[in-house]
């Protein structure tokens, strides 16, 4: 959100040029290894003396409605120096070369890997360009291509494979701009220009973020970027997202890259379900922006304003936004979204907290708010990767840290009997059960914490913590109906610093004798 004046998005093998083989496999997704999954098609060949210092085509017919095509290229006979360059040609363009350099590339509309071309897949004659610039006398170079093909819009990951493998607490901005729509920063001589996406990256790699979501404005132009770059930020996963701007609202989308279309032309469920439920038949997740913000002249279409969400409409909800705070200079004003994400989760909607900087200049200082990073979403992932991030954040195993440090934790767990809770998941109780509450809190010296009851803050469940005295809280009872039951963190000076996610307590009959 940008606050302006009021004055002011293959049917069968043919033709191969030396003997090859192919066989049927089961479409899909491209997998992340190249011995992972089934191929569609397996080529195989062997290049010889013969074909040295020449290019060989090894041709390959896509079917119609492909819109991923992914292929793993491998090659025997280097222990005799043998050398396979790799390129790729489809039936009407050239779609690049990467030589010697790559031993797999990847290509959809709105990306590809280095040195290969983004665009339509157009179904036809394609071409493997093999060129040998040595084999040996004698000497054999047997190669073969396992080719993936989706036929379907998925989610992606720009990286081979996860960033870190363990789970674990992570820590990113889900809401940011580059110049690819109007994120800006400053040039060499001081002019505001629009912002490179490399230096939006490198802002977010400075703050110490885990993963960062690029969510320009109905574009997907930033997709092709983020995959050169995340070889080069193999610390920091790079999130394919996308903020959704309509007259009556905007939501961002994490995971999928094909088009959306975010043409509304009325505030109803009817008009945002062609893009909300596109995101997830592929698997993402639908965010709901800033929904406290004012709409009109001052900020066009911010406020969330489309009526009849049916339930699992959306996924969650941005409840501080970087932009607001610098015009409040809180997290739990007027126009933030903590009021809104209440409503849905006091009408029985299971819906993730989140918060995003809305960072528009990569260069802001870090310690101002809307800069990168700030505030910071901190997810519980089984590991960190795009898939990754996605399940965290169903999982509401979420919190946001308002300041955007590095090391603050929040985490909210309920015990009862056997039955035990963290944040996101339900805890079934009978009427008259006891629930204990216990937070788990780091980096904070001194505040209280509040339990927040259905949206309510009773008194009677805050707790002071510092000086050596931790936070505990008198047992709650279940009286047999739904509750969502959330943390929120206060510094010394009444700030608030850390929101959590629910535990959510459902009926599970009455107490036994």
């Amino acid at each position: 959100m940008k606050m302006r004046p009021a004055s002011a998005l293959f049917a069968t093998l043919l033709a191969l040029a030396v003997p090859a083989l192919a066989r049927d496999g089961q479409a899909g997704a491209p997998p992340p290894r190249a011995d992972a999954g089934t191929p569609w098609r397996v080529l195989q060949g062997d290049l010889t003396r013969a074909d040295y210092e020449r290019y060989t085509d090894v041709s390959f017919d896509l079917p119609a409605g492909v819109t991923r095509l992914t292929i793993y290229f491998s090659y025997g006979g280097k222990e005799q120096r043998s050398v396979i360059d790799l390129g790729l040609r489809d039936p009407e363009r050239f779609r690049g070369w990467s030589g010697g350099t790559r031993d797999h590339m990847t290509l959809s509309t709105e990306d590809a890997t280095p040195g290969y071309l983004p665009g339509p897949l157009p179904a036809g004659r394609w071409n493997l360009i093999l060129g040998a610039p040595n084999i040996s006398e004698n000497a054999h170079a047997p190669y073969t291509a396992k080719i993936f093909i989706e036929r379907a819009p998925s989610v992606t990951e720009f990286a081979d494979a996860p960033i870190a493998a363990k789970p674990g607490w992570y820590r990113g901005d889900l809401h940011m701009h580059s110049g690819e729509s109007d994120g800006k920063c400053k040039a060499q001589s001081g002019a505001s220009i629009p912002c490179p996406v490399y230096r939006t990256v490198e802002a977010a790699a400075a703050r110490g973020l885990d993963f960062i979501a690029l969510s320009d404005h109905n574009t997907a132009a930033q997709f092709n970027q983020l995959r050169e770059l995340q070889g080069a930020f193999d610390r920091m996963l790079l999130v394919p997202g996308r903020e959704i701007t309509t007259f009556w609202g905007h939501g961002n989308v994490f995971g999928p890259t094909d088009f959306l279309d975010f043409r509304m032309t009325g505030p109803n469920w009817e008009q945002a379900r062609k893009w909300i439920d596109a995101v997830h038949r592929e698997g993402g997740v639908v965010s709901i922006n800033h929904p406290g913000a004012p709409s009109g002249a001052i900020c066009m279409g911010c406020g969330w304003r489309v009526d009849g969400l049916p339930d699992g409409a959306v996924d969650s909800v941005e409840v501080v936004n970087g932009g607001t705070m610098r015009e409040t200079g809180s997290a739990d004003g007027r126009l933030q979204g903590l009021s809104y994400w209440a409503k849905l989760l006091n009408a029985g909607r299971h819906v993730t907290a989140v918060g995003g900087s809305d960072s528009h200049e990569a260069d802001r200082p870090a310690r101002e708010a809307g800069a990168v990073g700030s505030p910071t979403t901190v997810v519980y992932m089984p590991e960190l990767s795009v898939h990754g991030l996605l399940a965290g954040i169903r999982s509401g195993r979420v919190f946001v840290d308002v300041d955007g440090t590095r090391d603050r934790l929040l985490d909210l767990s309920a015990v009862s009997g056997k039955r035990h809770a963290v944040m996101g998941e339900t805890l079934h109780l009978p009427r008259g059960g006891s629930v204990r509450f216990a937070v788990d809190l780091k980096g904070v010296a001194d505040g209280a914490v509040q339990l927040v009851i259905d949206g309510a803050a009773d008194t009677a469940y805050r707790a002071a913590f510092g000086g050596g005295r931790s936070p505990t809280f008198a047992p709650w009872r279940a009286d047999g109906r739904p509750h969502w039951i959330s943390a929120q963190v206060r510094d010394a000076q009444g700030r608030l610093i850390l929101i959590g996610n629910p535990i959510y307590v459902a009926s599970a009959g009455p107490v036994s004798g």
